[in-house]
Formats: structure tokens, sequence, C-alpha cells
């Protein structure tokens, strides 16, 4: 596909280790023109999460890639992390060589918004971290729901359990205040969730069959994964984030339900629960309640090379 046909993408992230691989899938796929990235705190700190950024697109070959610093902490509340699932750095202990690039000098908000204002109705948000960035910008930029093509979000638990909490999932719970503003919002989002991330898993086996990986993003994969598979000792990756990437090239991976969606917020157990509702009002959205994994997967290792075909 030449350039000019790509989807302009602007990929929001809170960089650990699924968001490195859906990194290296939005670079691969080739469908997209990866216009920026944008980092807000979440799996790890803000500053982890930057440079966790910028070394990953430095590995993948894409360095060039503009990477904006967003917010450092959730909207009200104190910053919670997922360090015991991504390792103290947030990519399961892999240290790929420092970026020779530096950080853009807009804030992740304003860089979403003058993105969207320079091509309104072009760029494709894909935002699979806590979604204080977005709720920023929407704050700068009211008119930001009818300037973006598209947004893609990685949230929320609608049908099933939570895996921060019994009701919620983590990008959701790390700042529900966030998750309600956006889901309130006119923005023409798609929501996957739990519900269908739990489905798109990289099996061990499939896993240890890397240890002789070259590709780099084959190799990345590897890497980034021992934390989960060595020291925490499962036996099935989900891929999450990734999953968000491959939607918004192709949606009809996913069957969606059109709904209004809120966040639980205040301080109770049910913080960061995400709730289907239809009201008079409430902007509907499509949420991805089924999935065809098995076209997901064989698209997720084609593309990274996973299956032995070049990448």
């Amino acid at each position: 596909m030449s350039t000019s046909a790509r989807i302009p993408l602007l990929l929001d992230v809170d960089t650990g280790v699924d968001d490195a691989i859906a990194i290296a899938l939005a670079l691969r796929l080739g469908v997209f023109d990866l216009v920026g990235v944008t980092t807000v705190a979440g799996n790890v700190e803000l500053e982890r999460t930057t440079e966790n950024t910028r070394r990953v697109l430095a590995w993948l070959g894409a360095a060039d890639v503009p990477v904006a610093r967003g917010m450092s902490r959730p909207l009200v509340r104190p910053l919670r992390t997922a360090a015991a699932f991504h390792g103290e750095n947030g990519l399961g202990g892999f240290e790929p060589p420092p970026s020779p690039a530096a950080t853009y000098p807009e804030t992740a908000p304003e860089f979403m918004v003058r993105t969207a204002r320079e091509r309104p109705g072009e760029v494709t948000f894909v935002c699979v971290g806590p979604l204080t960035n977005l709720a920023v910008a929407l704050g700068l930029e009211p008119d930001l729901p009818r300037l973006v093509r598209r947004v893609v979000i990685m949230g929320g638990a609608y049908t099933v359990p939570g895996n921060s909490t019994p009701a919620a999932e983590f990008n959701m719970y790390a700042d529900p205040e966030a998750g309600d503003l956006v889901a309130r919002s006119g923005l023409p989002i798609t929501f996957i969730g739990l519900d269908v991330t739990h489905q798109v898993v990289l099996r061990r086996d499939e896993w240890e069959a890397l240890e002789v990986a070259s590709d780099p993003a084959a190799r990345l994969v590897r890497e980034v994964c021992v934390h989960s598979f060595v020291v925490r000792g499962i036996e099935r990756f989900h891929l999450h984030d990734p999953l968000a990437v491959a939607v918004a090239a192709r949606p009809g991976l996913v069957d969606v339900r059109e709904s209004g969606v809120e966040v639980v917020t205040g301080l109770g157990e049910r913080a960061g629960e995400t709730l289907l509702v239809d009201r008079p009002g409430l902007p509907r959205h499509a949420v991805a309640l089924g999935v065809d994994a098995d076209a997901f997967g064989a698209l997720f290792r084609s593309t990274l090379g996973l299956d032995g075909t070049p990448g």
C-alpha cells in the first residue's frame, strides 16, 4: 500500500509489554502511517513509559516517529501501576538500546489536538492505556469528536469480570474519571475490552519457538514476554493492545453492540467498572463482544513473522 493510501494513525500508549507488541504490529501491518505516539502513566510511571516507547520504536527502525510525553498521573486520583505484570521497567526486563531521537516538545494532549486539527476527518486514534491524555485533549478541543476519523480504545470489561478488581479492567480502573469523560463524549469510539482480548493469546509453545528468532519484531516479542512466561509462569499471554491495533485496520475482526457506556467513578469497590447503558442523551459507541480469534491470530503471527514468514 502506498504511503498516501495508508490510514494516519496516532497511538496513545503506556508502554508495557503488550503496548510494545502493539507498536510493532502497527508498524508492520502496512496499512498505517504512524504519525505519532503519545505516552501516559499507567503500566509504569510516565518517564519509563516514554523511554520504553522511544526505545521500542528505535529497535524497530522507526526512531523518527514523534513521541510526545503526556500525563504523569490520573485526573483526580493517585497513580496505580501494573509493574507486577510488566516487570519493574515495563518491558519484562528487556532493555533495548536508547533511541537517538529526542522527545517531541509538545505535550501528548497538545499533540493529539494539533494532529487532528491539521488533518480533520483523517486520523485514527488507538488508545491502549489509561484515557487521561484523551480526556485532557477533549478539554483542550471540544470539537475533537468531529475532527478524528475513529477512536479505538482498549479498555473495559462489559460482560466479563475485570482483571484489576472483580469489576474493573486495568485501564479504566487506573483513571475511571477520564474513562467516563471519554465515554460520555461524541468521539466515534470502538471499545475493545476483556470480553474479546481474553480470547486472543500467545501460547507458551509459540513463545518458546521464538528463541532463535532474528527478525526485530519477533525478537521483541520473545524478549518482552520473558517476565510473563518465566517469572510469572503463565501459559497464555493475552494480546490486549495488539487486538485494538488490528481492529483499527480490520474492523470486521470483532462483532460489536451499539450502546451507551458509563464508567463507575468514586471511591467504592466498583470504581472503573464499565456499564452498557441505553439512556437518552448518552452517546452510543461500538462495544466489541465477539472476536474472530483465528483470523486475528493468523494476522498477528504472519505480520510479526512469528509463523516463520518474514514480517
